[in-house]
């Protein structure tokens, strides 16, 4: 990836992303490809909409400065956010969370906010039309993840609302409208939340990073602000250049489940610290479309495509508990072992060489028996190790093969220490399954469960012709 990625974040038109009847256009394909490419390096994109719907953005952040700049400086008790998982899909009007210097105002279609004193809310102006603008792009966004993944159209139209809403149904989406480091906000000192000394308020410390719940998220700020990790673990600022009519989006953690880690969500955190002297603060708009509660999270669409489904994806999820579960950080970007879904380009740009090559391959005759014997053993190669570890409560990261190639068989090598954790049986390669020969494959399993290659219908040659000394590559 490294070689052949992007040098910077991509830059898709939202208008390519448009899907028409009959085959896809060279523009669709190269946007969803670009879009792909830039959610694998950098877990974002940026998404540029047509000219006209610039102001409509603008006027939005517009009018966000103004109402919460006559906001009074003390939010209400009953406003202040409890992050409390069980109102994931009922937040919805003003509220603040004075620990991060931050205030909110959620629109969500179907539900009516009030102050606590029974007073109507005036909201942000514009929110409507602004709802509907992202809402239509987010959905645009995730069949072009789909068409990416060889799913089907619309696969996970089941787990979404009704376009338009139904008779007193309420919104599982909602468009957030944020407020950063508003100085007339004194709520962290009026709730006594500052620092011990009394000194300036650290604002989103590299420990408190976050993770959107969402299946796609679309943020557009007033100011640059926004880091999200990317694939090698450094922090990119991805809103640095937004044009007038741009907007960043990424992947969340619905994403991830439906897709079964294929697509792995964006951590991402928000520096407001270089807003010392700043009249207002920063302001941002946050789309997140959201599955409906009374929804599963499957991933039958992904195993329909021939999509490799590991042990913890493979039973579906009740969307209201996936909300409320705590979902540890380390755990998912410590695991490099998930395929990305980018498609190889030729060097002019073009897909179509590799357009070419997935559609003979699906015209060639099956894997040989021993072949598909060596790729099931390399599945079930990765979850032994992984259960070994799970069980050790060791964090397991599997190398790939070009990390392994230079350190694989050093005493100091990175994977070392993780074999001697784990006890790992001397004289036999770690498990990467690239590394472990066809012959010591199958022993293996054998010796975890006898008779195991017998239970399998196939040719049970460890190696094919002219492979009796190579490994079998990830």
């Amino acid at each position: 990836m490294a070689s052949n990625g992007l040098p910077s974040l991509g830059r898709v038109k939202l208008t390519d992303l448009m899907p028409s009847e009959g085959l896809p256009s060279d523009s669709y394909k190269l946007s969803a490809t670009t879009l792909s490419q830039s959610f694998a390096q950098y877990s974002a994109a940026i998404i540029q909409f047509p000219a006209s719907d610039g102001p409509l953005l603008r006027s939005c952040l517009e009018s966000a400065r103004l109402y919460f700049h006559q906001r009074p400086s003390y939010p209400a008790a009953e406003m202040i956010h409890t992050n409390d998982s069980r109102e994931w899909c009922k937040t919805s009007g003003y509220y603040a969370d004075p620990q991060q210097w931050q205030e909110t105002y959620d629109y969500r279609p179907g539900m009516t906010p009030s102050e606590p004193n029974n007073t109507l809310e005036f909201p942000p102006a514009g929110l409507p039309d602004v709802f509907a603008l992202l809402g239509k792009a987010a959905r645009e966004i995730l069949d072009a993840i789909s068409y990416c993944l060889n799913l089907r159209s619309s696969p996970f139209t089941e787990v979404l609302d009704n376009v338009p809403l139904r008779s007193r149904e309420v919104s599982s989406s909602v468009l957030s409208v944020c407020c950063h480091a508003r100085p007339s906000f004194q709520g962290a000192q009026h709730h006594n939340l500052t620092n011990q000394e009394d000194g300036p308020l650290v604002m989103y410390p590299e420990q408190d990073h976050h993770v959107d719940k969402s299946l796609v998220s679309i943020v557009k700020s007033d100011k640059a602000g926004l880091h999200v990790r990317d694939f090698h673990g450094r922090w990119v600022l991805v809103d640095g250049d937004l044009g007038p009519q741009e907007a960043v989006v990424f992947p969340g953690l619905a994403l991830y489940q439906a897709t079964a880690g294929y697509v792995n969500p964006a951590l991402h955190r928000t520096e407001v610290n270089n807003l010392q002297g700043n009249m207002y603060g920063r302001f941002s708009l946050s789309f997140k479309l959201m599955p409906k509660s009374m929804s599963s999270l499957s991933c039958s669409e992904m195993r329909a495509a021939g999509h490799g489904v590991e042990a913890q994806f493979q039973l579906p999820v009740p969307v209201d508990d996936f909300m409320q579960r705590s979902h540890p950080t380390d755990q998912l970007f410590n695991r490099q072992s998930f395929q990305t879904f980018t498609f190889p380009t030729a060097q002019d740009g073009s897909i179509k060489p590799s357009l070419r090559r997935r559609k003979s391959n699906s015209r060639c005759k099956p894997l040989p028996p021993s072949k598909r014997l060596r790729l099931e053993a390399q599945r079930v190669l990765k979850e032994r190790v992984q259960e070994i570890a799970d069980k050790k409560g060791i964090k397991l990261r599997f190398c790939n093969l070009r990390e392994c190639e230079s350190h694989i068989h050093a005493l100091d090598s990175p994977c070392a220490n993780i074999r001697m954790e784990i006890k790992w049986p001397a004289g036999v390669p770690f498990v990467h399954p690239h590394d472990l020969p066809n012959k010591a494959k199958i022993s293996f399993l054998e010796a975890y469960e006898p008779g195991w290659t017998a239970t399998h219908d196939m040719d049970l040659s460890p190696t094919e012709p002219g492979q009796s000394s190579q490994h079998s590559a990830n």
